[in-house]
């Protein structure tokens, strides 16, 4: 794989992150692909090129503010407010973003000659959203493959981990620190530990802090 192109599917968070350094290990050429759909934590896009600069990644932003004015959500308007009800899914969830933006990566693909998409979608700390599980990543590489007659193979490193697992990814990566300090996972838009409050935060925070301790155990 070390002599093919990839695209890695960016947004600048923790996940993104730690695909791109993931696909900088496997394959000869990467490019970053970002998307702006009017998300109200617009600073993720900052810290995304930002971070593709700093690793020298080609990194394209396309404008997709039409999925804002399809499907309002607690992540693209500011006047509503963060929700999370048993039973059903967050509202920060946006119908079909990870389908238009694979979709529009793999277009993108094509162009520059890559085949291999990286995503860092993750069936274990998913949140119930559909367009994250692995039966459907799987069913849009059949249909990407169909539609442009093309050999495209979409990879998910996170798929089956928790987010403990993920940052024991970044740190075998040599990127714990990086990922840690410069990335953006936090719904209120702030760097590194973020808000500490908002569901993304608290979720990134318990696993840091789990795979810390694991860490700490396996070293004594």
């Amino acid at each position: 794989m070390k002599q093919e192109k990839a695209v890695v599917v960016f947004s600048g968070g923790q996940d993104s992150t730690t695909c791109l350094f993931w696909a900088l290990e496997r394959f000869a050429h990467v490019e970053a692909i970002s998307f702006d759909y009017g998300q109200r934590h617009r600073t993720e896009l900052e810290h995304a090129s930002r971070i593709a600069e700093e690793l020298h990644i080609p990194h394209c932003i396309l404008d997709m503010s039409l999925l804002n004015q399809l499907a309002p959500n607690a992540l693209t308007r500011a006047d509503m407010e963060i929700k999370e009800e048993e039973g059903k899914l967050p509202n920060t969830f946006v119908d079909g973003r990870n389908m238009v933006f694979f979709t529009f990566a793999a277009i993108y693909a094509k162009q520059m000659g890559a085949r291999h998409i990286v995503v860092g979608v993750c069936e274990t700390d998913f949140s119930g959203y559909p367009d994250c599980r692995d039966v459907f990543i799987k069913s849009l590489d059949v249909t990407l493959n169909l539609a442009m007659d093309y050999p495209f193979v979409i990879h998910t490193p996170l798929m089956w981990l928790d987010k403990a697992a993920t940052w024991k990814l970044a740190d075998e990566l040599g990127a714990l620190s990086f990922v840690r300090e410069k990335t953006v996972t936090c719904y209120n838009g702030i760097a590194g530990d973020g808000c500490g409050e908002c569901p993304a935060c608290r979720l990134r925070m318990a696993g840091l802090e789990k795979y810390l301790l694991e860490r700490e155990e396996v070293q004594q």
